[in-house]
């Protein structure tokens, strides 16, 4: 199965699959709004807004599965990043990343890219990068600061 075959969920109910964003380079991170990692919303919107003319796009993915720091709904946490850090690329229905309720997109995520917990998730803010091809490139743990993965997104540009 590739990553553009798997489906996922918009505020909204609806949704789609993943082919949206094919020869695109994609950043996809688990996100909580009470976390302290939350101010990385700032630096995953400068990369954004930095490399979205060249097909680069963040994806967001609340996740309450970590201290209980997205206690809202998928919609509540898209507004809450709009409001207090101009997120304007695409924010997801909340998810589940790992256990037995997980989401396929993170089922194919982990087992692309194993990290310090092996397959699981270890806390809000893990960045997974993804090239054109479909291919998961690399995994970031929560503490690397979207500023640090430039390098890293400017090679598959």
């Amino acid at each position: 199965m590739s990553i553009y075959d798997i489906e996922v969920p918009k505020t909204n109910g609806e949704t789609y699959k993943l082919e949206a964003y094919k020869d695109y380079v994609i950043l996809i991170v688990n996100t909580a709004s009470e976390c302290g990692f939350t101010p990385q919303f700032e630096g995953l919107q400068a990369l954004y807004e930095k490399y979205k003319d060249q097909k680069f796009v963040v994806l967001g993915f609340p996740c309450n599965q970590f201290g209980k720091q997205e206690p809202g709904s998928g919609e509540e946490a898209t507004q809450n990043c709009k409001i207090n850090y101009g997120v304007s690329f695409p924010m997801h229905e909340k998810i589940k990343v790992n256990g037995p309720e997980q989401h396929p997109l993170y089922q194919h995520l982990k087992q692309a890219k194993n990290g310090f917990l092996g397959e699981k998730i270890k806390w809000n803010f893990t960045k997974f990068l993804i090239n054109r091809d479909g291919e998961v490139i690399n995994r970031f743990a929560p503490q690397k600061k979207p500023s640090q993965l430039e390098s890293s997104i400017e090679a598959l540009l």
